[in-house]
């Protein structure tokens, strides 16, 4: 899955795939600033000034996506799909799906399956 349209700097293009393809993973600044090559400062001022948002917020971001493609695109129970995507329990999948765009995983799934 590629990391979603939008401000993706040339300078984060490599990190931006890596976290997309580790998003079922633990991840920290700590983490991204080892990949990228930076002090974790130095990470955190440069993602917000390319990226328009914190890490943490742009991983968490990611994540809800890939639960939506997987949401749409498969018959995964949605306990596994928060845990695919790094989010962990189903709990924690509905309440940023809540939050972001106000549906239940369940209501979206019955929505957008591309079945």
């Amino acid at each position: 899955m590629e990391p979603a349209a939008g401000p993706t700097a040339h300078g984060f293009a490599e990190l931006a795939a890596w976290i997309v393809d580790h998003l079922d993973q633990s991840l920290t600044v700590a983490d991204l600033a080892r990949q990228a090559h930076l002090s974790e400062r130095q990470l955190a001022r440069r993602f917000v000034a390319e990226m328009g948002q914190t890490p943490l917020q742009w991983i968490l971001h990611q994540r809800v996506l890939a639960a939506r493609h997987l949401l749409e695109n498969s018959h995964l129970s949605v306990d596994v799909i928060a845990q695919r995507t790094g989010l962990g329990t189903a709990s924690t999948l509905r309440r940023h799906l809540r939050r972001e765009i106000d549906v239940t995983p369940t209501n979206y799934r019955r929505t957008f399956r591309a079945d």
